[in-house]
Parts: structure tokens; sequence; C-alpha cells
């Protein structure tokens, strides 16, 4: 470990900024990648030239691919990033060939709420300044990508609409990646003939665009190039479709990301490496890296560690519905599902800590030892998750990540209780204080877990109905006792049928904050219908996402950001204020 831990832990930029790291060629000759088949930008950070790496290793076997997700987390967040990396830090100091394969952060939460994504404490992912922010420059692509088709739409519609796009049909939004819910509905076009047709349009924050869910499906160029290409913008006033093909606009769109589907390669605060590339939000797009860097490691690894954004009911179901049912090879060999004594705490009804409210209002209830309300929320809450990881066949460790206020009762409550509702293992570990050395026993519990193969398993047919899929979904997931459908979600469905559109993946986009399609309902309720008010259709990404409740896919800045204490501290030229 090339940082020397200090106690208190320091901040999170503290800790990364006094990390040495290492040449990324070094980092890259430890996994297996050689030099030709690097990108260098900058002396720690590289892309890597996926066609050559699978080429060169088409005969080797695949690593044991392991994820990480939750419970339902409070607004804060509880560690699957930190956890992710503890895991892959251990493998490595095991002497295992070990990669963690993550998402890129999107600025919308690093300047909104939960601040940056590259972990914490002594696990973290690294140069995290520059990941946080630019990094190599993909998110930026793929938002250029996106907004040319937005232009490419409205300059058609000028231009005498030779494809007969309906202006009241266009499904394509705009997408910026910053929160700013002044965005979610706007009228463009304004000021005369000169600056387009004036309609109704919207923008999506771009971890939730279908550009980012493509870029992050794709398993190579020419499969990007295809979804583009296929990718609906909406409709004629017949109800046939438009694509990006039809505008001659995804031949530009697949320049623009020429670059930006390699798959990025850094290191953690131990120097181990850690793939991290594609950047789609859980709750409103599929939530998991990409497709190219998982089949990168998978080839170059012997464990591959990678995270399922928010709780099991969305990344993780994602991840199998989506991109496990997409993918040949593909198949998840444990779920390892994180739990907080605070999170359960919340669960068993001892506190609610909602979006944008101070921490403190409920940090005493939060840190003072509650038996009774943990053990509610195991038996509500992560009884349900690890139902839902099971109902795939995929075996689950539990990792309590332990927090300084947590008591000794309070994790060997949870760690028995996991055990006692079906999972395989529980460990508590504590990878933001030690490091890889802080989850060695979680480390060890997966390679326990992972010894005795498992072939995942489905509970819908890839071809059942749409209403069908949803209907499952809601039951067999969540737990509802059935599902409501607005008007405009049932045209959807007729349409979308009509069209051969139920062959698509299902992607549920619900609250993260709930089981249900109610953020303020905690635990595990029973005796509760799903609504459905809307279903788009995103054919290039490979799948169906309906609108469980009211759910805005731009989220919105709280009264106090984490970006007022973002500022560059002009004497060194560090950034400061990063968490």
């Amino acid at each position: 470990m090339t940082v020397k831990m200090r106690r208190p832990v320091p901040s999170d930029l503290e800790i990364a900024q006094e990390t040495d790291l290492l040449p990324i060629r070094d980092v890259a000759e430890r996994l297996g990648v050689l030099d030709e088949e690097l990108e260098l930008h900058g002396p720690h950070m590289a892309k890597i030239d996926t066609p050559a790496v699978l080429g060169r290793l088409a005969g080797k076997r695949n690593g044991k691919f392991i994820t990480v997700t939750a419970i339902t987390p409070t607004p804060l967040g509880e560690g699957k990033t930190v956890t992710s990396l503890g895991i892959g830090q251990a493998l490595a100091r095991m002497r295992h060939r070990a990669c963690n394969v993550l998402r890129e952060p999107s600025k919308g939460p690093t300047f909104g709420i939960k601040g940056g994504a590259c972990g914490g404490g002594y696990s973290q992912m690294l140069p995290m300044e520059q990941i946080n922010l630019h990094f190599t420059g993909d998110i930026h692509a793929v938002e250029t990508a996106h907004n040319l088709c937005a232009a490419a739409i409205d300059a058609s519609l000028l231009h005498g609409n030779p494809l007969h796009l309906d202006p009241l049909s266009v499904t394509w939004p705009r997408c910026v990646d910053v929160n700013d819910r002044a965005l979610r509905d706007v009228v463009i076009g304004l000021g005369g003939r000169a600056n387009g047709y004036p309609r109704q349009t919207g923008y999506c924050i771009t971890a939730a665009s279908e550009t980012a869910a493509i870029h992050s499906l794709a398993r190579d160029l020419p499969d990007l190039r295809a979804r583009l290409g296929r990718t609906v913008v909406g409709f004629t006033a017949e109800g046939k479709p438009v694509t990006a093909d039809d505008l001659r606009v995804a031949g530009a769109m697949t320049a623009l990301l020429i670059d930006a589907i390699k798959p990025n390669l850094v290191q953690s605060t131990e120097n181990h490496p850690v793939i991290c590339h594609g950047f789609p939000f859980a709750n409103v797009a599929h939530g998991n890296s990409s497709v190219t860097g998982a089949l990168t490691a998978l080839k170059l690894a012997d464990y591959v560690i990678t995270e399922s954004g928010f709780g099991s009911d969305c990344g993780f179901a994602k991840l199998m519905d989506v991109v496990v049912r997409q993918t040949p090879g593909f198949n998840v060999d444990c779920a390892v599902i994180v739990a907080t004594v605070r999170a359960l705490k919340q669960h068993g009804g001892a506190f609610r800590l909602r979006p944008g409210m101070a921490y403190a209002k409920v940090k005493e209830a939060a840190e003072t030892e509650n038996l009774p309300a943990v053990e509610a929320g195991c038996r509500t809450n992560l009884a349900a998750h690890i139902r839902i990881v099971k109902t795939y066949n995929v075996p689950v460790v539990v990792a309590i990540n332990r927090f300084t206020s947590d008591t000794h009762a309070e994790l060997e409550l949870i760690r028995r209780l996991a055990v006692e509702l079906g999972a395989n293992d529980a460990v508590v570990h504590d990878a933001w204080g030690e490091g890889g050395e802080g989850a060695v026993d979680l480390a060890r519990a997966v390679i326990r877990v992972t010894e005795r193969p498992v072939e995942n398993r489905f509970f819908y047919a890839a071809d059942a109905p749409i209403t069908e899929k949803i209907e499952a979904t809601a039951r067999t997931l969540y737990g509802a006792d059935g599902v409501d459908y607005a008007s405009l979600a049932k045209e959807r469905i007729k349409l979308f049928s009509e069209l051969g559109y139920h062959t698509l993946a299902l992607n549920m986009a619900k609250t993260h904050l709930s089981l249900t399609d109610d953020g303020s309902v905690m635990g595990a309720p029973t005796g509760w219908r799903l609504q459905i008010r809307d279903i788009r259709a995103c054919a290039g990404a490979g799948f169906l996402y309906p609108l469980a409740g009211d759910f805005p896919t731009m989220p919105g800045l709280p009264s106090k950001p984490a970006f007022m204490a973002v500022d560059v501290d002009l004497a060194t030229g560090k950034i400061k204020g990063l968490f």
C-alpha cells in the first residue's frame, strides 16, 4: 500500500492526494494488458484496446463475476463502491488476479447530494479528482452524440420534414450532465422560423440517456453502430417509428463515440487495477458499468468485482434482465448485498432521512444502539433483497459495512439474521477505514461462495407480453399485489406490442429509496399496487422502461448542493472540497 493510514481517517480527498500512484503502464502490466493494447491519457489513466485483448485471450476461460448491490439505501448511500473496491483490494493482497469494473461518476450526484462516486476512505479509485470531473471525456462524448441526434431531429422538422415525423410524438430529449430541474420541460424553436419549429421537449441527465445506455451495453464497435442506428427518436402520425438511421445521423454519432467505447484503466488506493467505464443511473437507466469493460476484465482477471447501482431491486435486477440477457456468455457467480446498521434502523422505523435533509437531524437516532429497529429492518428489507437475488439463482454474501458508531451487538445481530434469512454468508468489513485489510474476511467468503458453479435463471420469458413482464417484476421482485396502468401507459403497450417491441428487455424506472414506487415507504410492504404512468422504448439499448409513479429523468439540486464546497487552492493548484 502506497498511502500511510492515519487515525482519525482523513477526508477522501486528502487520502487520494496523499496516495503514491503507480504509472498506469505498471498497473496494466499487473493485469496482463500489453503495452501495445494501452492508450495513455496522462501518467495515471489509460484506455484499453478491447478487441486486441479479447482476440489474444479468446481461448482463456472467464474469471468469476461478482456484483455488489445493496439493501434499499438511505439518500446518503450505504457504501457499495467502498465495499466493491475493498473486495478487489483484499483479493489482490491475497495474490489473486483481481480487477474491479465500476461506473464513471456523473457530475449530477458529484455536485448534488451524494458527492463523487470513487469510493471513500482507504478504498477509492484514483486519480479521484479527474475521475469525478472530466476523466477521459466519455460523458462529454456521449452528451455530444446524443445532442447531435436531437439537433438532427429539429433540422429535419424545419427542412420540410421529409420523414413525416410527428412533432408531438418525438421521444428523444436533449441531455446535460448536471442536475437542473428547470430543464425537465422546455419549449424550443422560439423567435421565428430561422430558429426552428417551436415545440415542447425536455432534458434528461446524460447518465439517463439512451445514448449512455447504448455506450454501456454495446459489445464492440459494430454493435455500437447497429444499436445507434436502430434507436427510435419518434413516430409518424401513423405510428411508424423513425430511427437515427432514418435521420442519417447514427454514423456521426458512432464517430463521436469511437474512443469513448474503449474501457478506462485506473487504480485503487492500493494500486490494484480498476476499469472505470460506463455511467448509467440505476433508477432510470440500467445502472451497470460497461459490457466492454466487463468482457475485458473477465479475460484478464480471475475475479472481477463490479457494482450494480442502488439496491437489488434496481441495479442488480437490471444487470440480470438487461445486461446478462443481452450478452452471450455472461453469468453472475455471486452477489454481495451491502447492509448498514444505519439503513436497517431506518427500515425498522427508528428515523426517516429524506433526500436533501441534513443528516444532523437524524444523527442521534441513527447512531444510538437500537436492536429492535435493526431486527425489524433485517426481517423486512434485508430479507426482501436476499430473496430478490436468489430469484435469479445467484448466491448471496451480505457485507455489513461498519460505521464508527455501530455497536458489536448490532453488527452481530445483522450477521446472524442474514444467514437465518437465506444468505450464504454474512461478514462485517471496514474497507473504508482499513482498505483491503479490512475486507479480507469478506473476500474469503466470496471465494468460498464462488467455488460452486451456478447457472443464472430468469422468471419471465424474453418474448413474453409486455404486461406479463411488468406484472411478474412487480409481484416477484417488489412484492406488489398487482399493477395499475395510466391511460398513456396502456396506449404505449398497445403500440409497442404491435411493433414487436415486447421482445425487448424490461428496465423498470422507479425510486431507489423504496421497494415500492413511493420513496417514502420503508421496509418491505405488502398490500400495494405498482403504478405505471408511462412506458418508453429504447430500441437501440434493447429495453423498454416503464415509469413507475411520478419519476423525473432529470434530478434537481438541493438547497445546499455539494458543489458549494468545491474550489481550487490557488497556491497549489489542487482541487479541494470534493468527496
